[in-house]
């Protein structure tokens, strides 16, 4: 019998080798990596559903061009042919990719989103999501982001970029948790996890 704990899915934006290009700036979470491979290991060996999202530019020039490396998949985030795989061509998943209809047809409302950037694809996911009416979580320390100029012109480390980022969605349209804290939900002796546990470590 199907339980709502497997109908909790993993969402994994953008993890793609041109994240991974050095020219793409300094960036925040060093550890983010790690932190996303064991969350899908944990998926994985539950049984939960995996969404992989990949960005296709609609730029010739840039890195993920479709047939570019830089739009492949980092080898340790390849997806296993049971896992849903989704194309997107701007930072919101939810636009123009049927990723509602997907979700819904398998009963699935509670999302777990990790990947990249924090202030982009992923924050703008996670908006649609708590819009859509998705119970949401985003994993602070299995996120992250890059250095950003601001309107002013001023650079703003990553690291100031990912927690404004995180505390915009925070409350209002998702949950903010980090990886240990949301392990232990997925162990939690009543084996059901609380999406409703609004926990507050953002991290960096």
């Amino acid at each position: 019998m199907t339980t709502s704990k497997s109908l909790r899915a993993l969402l994994i934006i953008d993890m793609q080798r041109g994240m991974a290009d050095a020219r793409a700036g300094r960036r925040n979470n060093s550890q983010a990596e790690d932190n996303i491979a064991l969350l899908l290991d944990a998926w994985r060996l539950a049984g939960r559903p995996v969404v992989h999202v990949r960005h296709l530019s609609r730029s010739p020039t840039s890195a993920f061009w479709p047939g570019q490396i830089g739009a492949e998949f980092q080898p340790r985030f390849e997806p296993l042919a049971t896992e849903h795989v989704m194309e997107k061509n701007v930072t919101d998943a939810f636009v123009g990719s049927g990723l509602e209809r997907w979700l819904h047809v398998r009963g699935i409302r509670e999302l777990v989103i990790v990947g990249v950037s924090t202030n982009y694809s992923v924050e703008a996911t996670a908006r649609s999501a708590g819009n859509l009416g998705f119970t949401t979580s985003v994993v602070s320390d299995a996120t992250f982001t890059f250095d950003m100029q601001d309107i002013s012109g001023a650079l703003r480390p990553a690291e100031d970029v990912h927690v404004m980022s995180l505390s915009n969605l925070r409350g209002e349209y998702a949950t903010v948790l980090n990886t240990a804290e949301l392990l232990a939900q997925l162990d939690a002796p009543s084996g059901r996890e609380n999406p409703n546990d609004h926990a507050h470590n953002i991290g960096l």
